[in-house]
């Protein structure tokens, strides 16, 4: 599989937007989910563990889960998530972990996963009972978002009633959405929403 961000990798950290909206869903996330120092958690998405960066020193270890090496690799060079957190190059509808966590969290991986009910699925089976999802993409957008022709991208966003009826689908309880924060691209607003929600 074309790791389609390796072009991207080494400069990742310097954009101003991944920033904005690492900042905003921490924001939104911290506010919403109580962060504890006996936390197992997954970053789903991981990237550079620009959100696993700020998770990190709150809970007790960050599994990192992305498709991009190029990426992981950015976040491994990071000495302050050294021992902290496990990165973990992998595909979780091929290859699932062999443990369950008491927190996922993602920030704009979403959108690159094709069939988002079996990705919300694949997340209740990765919790231990009492677990959450806090979950953050765009709200529907017009596709403008991102330049046109840009590969790997499977939805404009998400309308969020149908998103909380997947959770509720995916067999989650206490859905909750509440806007993280919103971004300028191209002299135009994108708000992007943070999905909460328990597993029974």
């Amino acid at each position: 599989m074309a790791d389609l961000f390796e072009h991207r990798a080494k400069d990742y950290d310097a954009r101003p937007l991944p920033q904005q909206i690492s900042e905003g869903v921490f924001r939104a996330l911290e506010s919403k989910v109580r962060l504890k120092d006996d936390l197992q958690v997954m970053d789903f998405g991981a990237g550079t563990g620009l959100i696993a960066g700020k998770v990190a020193p709150r809970v007790d270890k960050i599994i990192a889960v992305d498709i991009s090496q190029a990426m992981l690799a950015q976040l491994a060079r990071k000495a302050d998530l050294e021992g902290k957190v496990q990165v973990e190059c992998r595909d979780l509808f091929e290859s699932p972990l062999d443990t369950q966590v008491d927190l996922i969290v993602s920030a704009m991986a979403l959108h690159h996963v094709r069939d988002t009910p079996r990705l919300l699925a694949t997340f209740h089976d990765h919790l231990r009972p009492g677990g959450r999802v806090a979950l953050a993409d765009l709200d529907a957008e017009d596709g403008t978002f991102h330049p046109p022709g840009t590969e790997g991208v499977f939805h404009h966003g998400f309308d969020r009633d149908e998103f909380r009826g997947q959770l509720a689908t995916a067999g989650f309880e206490e859905v909750e959405l509440v806007t993280a924060c919103e971004v300028e691209r191209e002299g135009r607003s994108y708000p992007i929403f943070l999905a909460v929600a328990r597993r029974p």
